[in-house]
């Protein structure tokens, strides 16, 4: 039972965001299903953070209030450039980039955040780099190996894999994704700024340690920007109206899941393992979006598809692999201190412990 318990505190990280990527993954179907019926991405956006915020707002208020720092006008400045890196600018054009291009093709894209993510946090140092060390060379190689990866995924398809039956669902709506080049340029615009988001995640953890209240607060401002954002250029009233069909779902399911639940365990991962760590899951959700893509709703799947995610899945694995060696590496370096400081209190090189020893100068007791 200790074991087993030990083992998910090791990977009680890995776990979440592997749920983490299955939340998103419903997400781009239901999602698509919604735009394909008329839902205004820019309502959707700021439906979804309110409702998240409204949900958010009274636990994090009650079961934060011992650890939660108090608001400055400093610190509300910061949490609001990062609402709007994180949901108000950066979701807003990711979601119209769906309109213009597919799930497919925009949860592969999403992956070079991770390979941007970890060269920004090793230029602030925000993530350790050994060059010289098996971990490192592993963190270095999987990077590259996943970025490639994801090239292969979006610019080679190669034949088509012949579908054994036809699918048990579809998204339905037919959009004709009328601009391909406006959809890339959006998504890749978006990918850069979250990249950003996901390194100040880290940054302002550190002033601002309670992860309910951070996703309250980002869920508020943010919904707040993109409400004055569709304010100002949708000028229809109805475009605000939501009728009780997959318009509202969407809005609920990504609400409550992506924009909540989710960005929390985003935020716990980020300070536990760092953005790296996080950021190096997005993957998982491009293979779990091609295979429920081909089996659930009948669509086609590329040779291409499949050998860049098996590329994908290869670095990733190096990734987690140099950062796991890397806890590894502190927890060995931290050990001897701790040991010391624990049995044995120091006064002017004397030893308060039971040991019998009186001079202990060195913190080391004489076997």
């Amino acid at each position: 039972m200790g074991f087993q318990s030990l083992g998910f505190r090791k990977y009680k990280a890995h776990i979440l965001m592997t749920l983490a990527q299955m939340g998103y993954t419903i997400l781009y179907f239901i999602t698509e299903a919604a735009f394909n019926r008329g839902l205004n991405p820019y309502i959707y956006i700021t439906y979804r953070h309110i409702l998240a915020a409204v949900v958010v707002g009274p636990f994090a208020y009650f079961l934060e209030r011992k650890i939660r720092p108090k608001m400055t006008w400093a610190l509300f400045l910061e949490i609001s450039v990062l609402s709007l890196l994180g949901v108000s600018l950066t979701l807003n054009m990711y979601f119209t980039s769906l309109k213009y291009t597919s799930p497919t093709f925009v949860s592969s894209m999403v992956n070079t955040v991770a390979s941007m993510t970890f060269v920004i946090a090793i230029l602030l140092r925000l993530e350790y780099l050994d060059a010289k060390s098996a971990r490192g060379i592993a963190k270095i190689l999987g990077t590259i190996v996943s970025l490639a990866g994801v090239t292969i995924m979006t610019l080679y398809k190669g034949p088509a894999v012949k579908n054994l039956w036809h699918g048990i669902g579809h998204i339905g709506g037919g959009t004709i994704h009328e601009d391909w080049l406006k959809g890339a340029l959006l998504t890749i615009a978006s990918c850069i700024s979250w990249s950003i988001w996901y390194i100040m995640q880290a940054v302002t953890l550190k002033r601002y340690p309670a992860q309910l209240s951070l996703t309250a607060w980002m869920s508020l401002i943010g919904g707040a920007q993109s409400a004055i954002f569709t304010a100002c250029i949708e000028r229809k009233p109805e475009v605000w109206i939501i009728g009780f069909d997959v318009k509202l779902w969407s809005i609920i399911y990504t609400g409550l899941v992506c924009s909540g639940l989710i960005i929390y365990i985003q935020l716990w991962c980020t300070e536990e393992k760092g953005p790296v760590f996080v950021t190096m899951f997005n993957p998982l959700c491009t293979i779990m979006v091609a295979v429920l893509a081909y089996f659930v709703f009948g669509e086609r799947l590329y040779i291409g598809s499949i050998i860049g995610g098996v590329i994908v899945i290869i670095g990733l694995y190096l990734v987690l692999w140099g950062k796991d060696k890397d806890q590894v590496q502190e927890q060995r370096t931290e050990k001897p201190s701790d040991i010391s400081n624990e049995n044995c209190e120091k006064t002017e090189g004397t030893c308060n412990c039971s040991c019998g020893d009186e001079d202990h100068s060195n913190g080391l007791h004489k076997v």
